[in-house]
């Protein structure tokens, strides 16, 4: 997966369309990941010691890593993310969109 934590993403298809949040957690054997306020989902809980009040708890879902763009943080643009091989060895990301290197 070329997306990490703490990236933004635009959902690019979906009921959430448009939509764009910081990355919450990724699940790269299963190809999901969960976005901050994209595909909220209601739990009915139980009264507990966690949650003491118990009740219909809203929450964000998981969706497809497909189904979202990085945002490039110097354009502001959905980009695709490609690799870069630097002097010492080590790799990269890069937006294909303005070519610099993405924070990691």
């Amino acid at each position: 997966m070329r997306i990490r934590k703490n990236d933004m993403v635009r959902v690019i298809s979906g009921n959430d369309k448009g939509k764009e949040g910081k990355i919450l957690k990724v699940f790269p054997a299963l190809n999901r990941i969960i976005v901050e306020k994209v595909h909220m989902i209601k739990r009915h809980t139980k009264a507990s010691k966690d949650v003491p009040q118990g009740g219909i708890i809203e929450k964000e879902g998981p969706i497809n890593a497909s189904n979202v763009m990085l945002i490039c943080p110097n354009t502001g643009k959905p980009t695709r993310i490609g690799k870069d091989i630097l002097s010492d060895g080590s790799r990269a990301r890069v937006s294909k969109r303005s070519g610099e290197m993405l924070n990691d």
